[in-house]
């Protein structure tokens, strides 16, 4: 089997870096934080080998691809923009979403959005959360010791600091805590010392990554994470921090699709010890997602997988994307 090969693509007024492999109907895949196309790796062959044309690109600000300096270049509306665009540029009349993390909620977007373009999504770790009665950070969790982390993530400069410093330490130590091996780690502290552990909280004194080192997780090798540092250490962790910094701007934007369901065929797969599925809200959403969602085909849950699902099992992943990109009317 042939290896990715990649390209830079023209879309949308900005240049993002492709990966690619394989021919046939096209699967998008779309990458969370702080991932890269190299998230999909284990899924580029396998759908390859099914007879796919997997796309994985660098999304916008990260990896090779280009790199907006202000924070209102990174709203649901340009990501959507992006990927049609790519869909032009390939000659590509329609695809398959698939999305992880941030990726997985601009996916969503997008398949209810542009139904027209993206005939079918799998989603990964996050569920659809219908509009909420408030701009988002408002209803963050916080208290006088903690916030939650993506309100930690609104100040410029802030995090970027923190995570810049040493690159490689910083993606370890995210990749490594938020995987079904770190979470399993977390809880037993929790539990051996009696306190409770506040998901998705961050000390407002002493910043979010850990003061020791942590061990890669077993899906993880060492060239792997060098991968990801040097990706970061050129592109910095200011455009995928500036998704999260535009998450009211989105809520204000997006008022005018309230209501609007996900109406194309949909697959959802999800980790039990995914921190996502434990954050304030998110049972209920996994619970009532059919609602907004009427052709959810599956839910998926895989015991023991954190949130980086589709690297922590890629084999049951890719079993299940293409067993969904099967049954699809061709």
């Amino acid at each position: 089997m042939s290896q990715p090969t990649q390209r830079m693509i023209r879309t949308n007024g900005i240049s993002l870096n492709v990966a690619e492999q394989g021919e046939g109907p096209v699967v998008l895949l779309c990458h969370g934080f702080p991932e890269s196309w190299y998230s999909w790796r284990h899924q580029l062959a396998a759908l390859a080998a099914a007879g796919f044309h997997a796309v994985a690109p660098d999304m916008r600000g990260y990896g090779k691809s280009d790199r907006p300096e202000a924070i209102d270049q990174y709203t649901i509306f340009h990501m959507v923009g992006d990927l049609v665009g790519l869909l032009d540029a390939l000659e590509a009349p329609t695809a398959v979403i698939v999305g992880h993390d941030w990726g997985a909620t601009i996916a969503w977007h997008t398949a209810r959005l542009r139904p027209d373009r993206f005939r079918a999504a799998a989603i990964l770790s996050v569920p659809f959360r219908p509009r909420s009665p408030a701009p988002p950070t408002s209803l963050m969790p916080q208290t006088a010791e903690a916030q939650f982390y993506q309100l930690y993530f609104q100040e410029p400069g802030v995090a970027e600091a923190e995570f810049e410093r040493d690159p490689r330490a910083t993606l370890g130590a995210m990749l490594y805590g938020g995987s079904g091996e770190g979470a399993a780690a977390i809880r037993a502290r929790a539990a051996s010392s009696g306190r409770s552990v506040g998901v998705g909280m961050v000390s407002r004194t002493g910043g979010m990554l850990p003061k020791v080192p942590v061990p890669l997780p077993s899906w993880l090798s060492a060239s792997d994470l060098d991968f990801y540092a040097a990706e970061f250490a050129r592109s910095g962790f200011r455009g995928p921090l500036n998704y999260y910094r535009n998450v009211d701007r989105n809520w204000e934007l997006m008022a005018a699709f309230e209501g609007l369901k996900v109406t194309v065929p949909t697959l959802f797969i999800a980790g039990d010890h995914d921190m996502v599925i434990a954050f304030p809200g998110a049972a209920e959403h996994l619970a009532n997602m059919k609602q907004s969602v009427p052709l959810l085909r599956d839910i998926q849950m895989l015991p023991g997988c954190g949130h980086w699902t589709q690297q922590e099992r890629p084999n049951e992943v890719n079993a299940a994307i293409i067993d969904f990109l099967r049954s699809l009317p061709s």
